[in-house]
């Protein structure tokens, strides 16, 4: 038999469990502990496990063996694999005691879901947990920021700078790459060059704060992708003197998290993950902090089921809008795809110009800069999703 056809027989094997499987190849060592791993977590009984039951019991009892588990599964799979087996312990077998002891915590591979995870269990943490759980906060955090940070800080930079463009500039104002495109006509073929007729520059760049940005973001128990993301986002948004950013976390309570801007990670365990939501109490707050409505962008993080009075929500929105600020809702921020939102509510909000749609982490930041320019986001959505195909 090829090696192909072992292998294939091998797999077959691992899908198909232990017993009479018909293929008739038995599992080696190294299989066999890959395959407890995989039964302990997925080969399990409908109804809810006992103490004692074959499979599955195995990380319903004890401390120690959970730890043992998830030790097994970095040794078994790669980091990706292993945070996906993590996130469905925690549905599958109600892991949730698995945040609140520091030693099991700290096996466990950081990424997004874990952090959201900690934090909707915020409020019940052991405080001998807690310490082990702003580290992992902190190490994820630190990921995202250097994925991210740079990124939108020069996407930022490149919207606000070239806002207002001179026809006279100084030579360390020109932006040549402009200067070029506009003067291709003016290219002489004797002396093999382009001989500028206008000069294109950026402008004196300002020191002072050039745009308020306003981040409303829902805390509810489905939007904790986001709200991590938010979170970095807004403290990278913050470190920029062009901006004054503020940023706010509601469900039907409303929570002012601006002085926490300067570190993410208290920020994000200012926030309260869980809990109904009430949009217009929100927008409400967040329309009392505008102080330039042409200079203000209100960015509502929401996946819009409103439990407050509608009426009054897109009423306030409207009047946002209607005063100069430009409002853009995104209902997630985040991987994970196309969210579950409030239909009527997005078609509302288009009716009032205000776009409703999902964005991922790394098109944030062009987000941002198109958003500043006052570009048609309807037509910039449209763009990136056909170069995202």
């Amino acid at each position: 038999m090829t090696t192909p056809d072992l292998d294939r027989l091998r797999r077959w094997r691992l899908v198909l469990g232990g017993g009479e499987d018909g293929t008739g190849r038995s599992l080696s060592e190294e299989d066999s502990g890959l395959d407890a791993v995989l039964a302990a977590l997925y080969d399990r009984r409908d109804e809810p496990v006992r103490s004692g039951d074959r499979r599955g019991a195995t990380l319903n009892s004890s401390a120690p063996r959970v730890a043992r588990w998830l030790g097994d599964i970095r040794r078994y799979f790669p980091g990706s694999v292993v945070q996906v087996m993590q996130r469905d312990a925690v549905d599958r077998l109600g892991l949730t005691r698995m945040l609140m002891e520091p030693e099991l915590l700290s096996a466990v591979e950081p990424d997004v879901h874990l952090v959201g995870t900690l934090l909707s269990l915020n409020g019940v943490l052991p405080e001998e947990t807690k310490e082990t759980a702003r580290s992992v906060v902190r190490t994820v955090v630190a990921e995202l920021e250097q994925r991210l940070a740079e990124p939108t800080r020069a996407a930022i930079r490149g919207a606000l700078d070239r806002a207002a463009r001179t026809q006279r500039p100084r030579a360390a104002d020109i932006d040549w790459a402009r200067t070029v495109r506009t003067n291709l006509k003016h290219y002489s073929p004797e002396l093999k060059t382009i001989v500028p007729e206008r000069l294109v520059g950026f402008g004196r760049r300002q020191h002072s704060v050039q745009r308020e940005v306003i981040l409303a973001v829902d805390q509810s128990g489905s939007m904790a992708e986001s709200v991590v993301y938010s979170g970095l986002f807004g403290a990278v948004l913050a470190s920029m003197r062009a901006l004054s950013t503020k940023f706010v976390a509601f469900d039907t309570a409303v929570v002012d998290l601006t002085e926490h801007l300067d570190d993410p990670v208290e920020l994000l365990f200012g926030t309260q993950l869980g809990g109904g939501t009430d949009i217009n109490r929100a927008i409400t707050y967040c329309q009392g902090l505008v102080e330039r409505p042409e200079q203000t962008l209100l960015v509502l993080i929401s996946d819009l089921y409103e439990g407050g009075v509608r009426e009054e929500l897109l009423r306030r929105v409207g009047e946002l809008v209607g005063s100069g600020v430009q409002v853009v809702t995104l209902l997630a921020l985040s991987d994970s795809g196309a969210p579950f939102y409030d239909h009527e509510n997005a078609a509302a909000l288009a009716e009032l110009g205000v776009p409703a749609f999902a964005c991922t982490p790394d098109l944030f930041p062009e987000l941002m800069a198109a958003a500043l320019r006052r570009e048609d986001l309807g037509r910039w959505v449209s763009a990136a999703t056909a170069s995202g195909d």
